[in-house]
Parts: C-alpha cells; structure tokens; sequence
C-alpha cells in the first residue's frame, strides 16, 4: 500500500509538469526548456504577484517612502518606456502587460520585476553605485528577462514537485526517517535548486543585455555594473553555494556576448540619438554664455 501511495505521489509530481518555451531565444540564444507545473498556471503566479506588489506599494507609501524622488522616478521609468518595447523580441505577449514602474527610497542594492511587468527599483542602489543610464538600463533588463522567463513559476513549480517527492518519501517509509529529511533537503538545495537558479540569473543577464542594446543603452555597461556590485558586496559567499554566479563569472560571461549584441545597439543608438537640430542648438546655447 505504502509502495502504491509513494508511486502515486511521485507520478503525479511528474505527470504534472510539462516542457515549455517561455520566450522566444533572441540573438543571445537563451534556449533552455523549462519545466513547469500544470497545477501552477501563468495567471496564477501574476495574481500572486499582483497581490504582492500592491501589499508592496502600500507599505511604502504609508511609509512616506514611494517615489519621493520625482526626478529619479521620471528618470527610471524614461528608461523602462525604451525597455519595455523591446520585449517582444522574446514575448510578444509581454508588450501588453499592466507595467508599472516605481522607486522606493531605501538604501537596498536591489531592483526587481515581478511577473506581469511589476517593477521596483531602489533609489540605494543608484544613490550607492552611482549608476549611469546605461547602467540602470542593465539592471532592469534583467529583472525584465526575469518576468518574461517566468523564472518565480519554474522555481514554484520546482518547490511544489520537491514537496510531493518528500510526501511520499514519508509515506513510503512510514515517518521512520523523517528526523533525516532536514539533510536531504538540504542535499537538494546544494546539488539542485541552487544550480539551476545560478542558471536563471544568467540566462536574464543574457536578454537583459539584448533588451538594453536594442533600446540604445551600451552593453559595455554590463561589466562597468558588475565591477560595482563586486567592489560593493565583498565577503559574499562561494559560487558553489551562491544562488547567483560570481561577480567574476558574470563579467566574463557578458563580456563575451557583448560582441553578439553590439550590432544590435549601433542600430538602436542611432534611432534613440538626440536629433541634430537639438544638438546644434544646445551648442549655440553654450556659446551664447
């Protein structure tokens, strides 16, 4: 019985998946099949995130702390209306989205994007890095690349999947090595979840330097960026057990595919360059003083 029970379990964990496309590969090729549960749907995740990024924008404006900064906020969401088109290099789908962009005033090195195109940024991360506009426009591409890769719904669907095995585990052996399920978990969060998070974060740096090229930022910047997060965040934790690469993995691997996408930003510069009447007339302004 206990053998049926366990069998049943683990066949609905994996009856239960499927093997899906996201997006769309782009000039950076991100290719990869995703696994994802059937029991967790697309709208299911973006509701969830809705919810979450509400709960989110009422906290801080109770707090006296969203979009403070007028000039900031204009700022980042100026680079979000040159992202956002982009998207549909990969999904189609995604140039409809509800966006929303928005900034909080606190010192936190972070920014992310929430599925359905919920953006935060944190105005530290700018502040602290001194980041140029094509810097920020880095960052957002890979929160971006995030959402469109529906990585929180991979992750979901790989904790759900984890959770059935582990139930079964339980009845299989009647509870007699529950006291041991603390180290397997363990086991799998070192040789599994954390890998293929790693994976993740680069599969977004990737598209978001592909995003942020075709809307006329510099891929350059990638590796300017990620010097600052590494003098920034000394002391963080070996890659093996880091859920996102190491600095140094990161700059080599943008390096390389700087070249690929390069083409891609000399075009969009061009369409995004001030035109030259602009450009004349700030020169006369200048000589005027």
């Amino acid at each position: 019985m206990k053998h049926w029970l366990f069998t049943a379990t683990l066949g609905l964990a994996l009856f239960g998946c499927q093997q899906v496309s996201t997006t769309g590969t782009g000039t950076t090729n991100v290719a990869r099949k995703q696994s994802m549960s059937m029991l967790l749907s697309e709208q299911q995740v973006e509701q969830m995130s809705v919810q979450s990024y509400q709960e989110e924008l009422q906290k801080a404006q109770a707090q006296g702390i969203l979009n403070t900064n007028a000039a900031m906020t204009t700022r980042v969401r100026g680079i979000a209306n040159r992202l956002i088109p982009q998207t549909a290099v990969f999904r189609p789908d995604a140039v409809n989205w509800k966006w929303e962009v928005n900034v909080e005033n606190s010192p936190t090195l972070n920014a992310y994007c929430m599925a359905g195109g919920k953006i935060m940024f944190y105005s530290g991360i700018i502040t602290q890095l001194k980041l140029t506009d094509d810097e920020i426009a880095q960052i957002m591409g890979h929160e971006i690349s995030h959402a469109l890769r529906e990585h929180s719904r991979e992750r979901m669907s790989e904790a759900y999947n984890k959770q059935l095995a582990m139930q079964g585990l339980s009845l299989l052996t009647g509870g007699k090595y529950d006291n041991y399920m603390g180290m397997a978990d363990q086991l799998v969060q070192v040789g599994y979840t954390l890998p293929n998070s790693r994976t993740h974060e680069s599969e977004a740096d990737m598209m978001g330097l592909e995003l942020a090229a075709r809307a006329g930022y510099n891929p350059q910047a990638s590796v300017t960026l990620w010097q600052k997060m590494a003098a920034a965040s000394q002391g963080q934790p070996p890659m093996f057990l880091s859920t996102h690469p190491s600095n140094e993995t990161r700059i080599r691997d943008l390096q390389a595919k700087i070249p690929v996408v390069m083409p891609l930003y000399e075009d969009a510069a061009k369409q995004f360059a001030p035109p030259p009447g602009d450009q004349a007339s700030s020169k006369t302004r200048k000589k005027k003083k």
